[in-house]
């Protein structure tokens, strides 16, 4: 299974279960953490979709929530971001020149 770095956006395949102690063979940051995760998302309560897991304080530090799943990490929350800047600009963009 392939995992992207949150930190260095390095992609590596990694095998299951992703072990704890699994690190970014580039920048040494943990693999299973909140950040990697699929259910990560700053903008929900606790920072994750997944209602029924445990409250981690440490989104960049290896823990052991049960609902792991290996995401695109922050690449995918940050290509939205730009897809929505990107829109939000060209619909002001638009309305400048009315």
């Amino acid at each position: 299974m392939e995992i992207s770095c949150f930190k260095c956006h390095h992609k590596w395949d990694v095998l299951e279960p992703i072990s704890r102690k699994e690190e970014c063979p580039q920048c040494g940051s943990d693999a299973r953490c909140c950040r990697n995760c699929l259910f990560y998302d700053p903008k929900v309560y606790n920072e994750c979709r997944e209602t029924q897991a445990d409250r981690i304080l440490e989104k960049e530090r290896a823990n052991l929530c049960d609902f792991f799943k290996p995401g695109k990490g922050e690449v995918e929350v940050t290509q939205q971001r730009q897809s929505a800047l990107e829109a939000a600009e060209a619909l002001f963009k638009g309305l400048k020149k009315s």
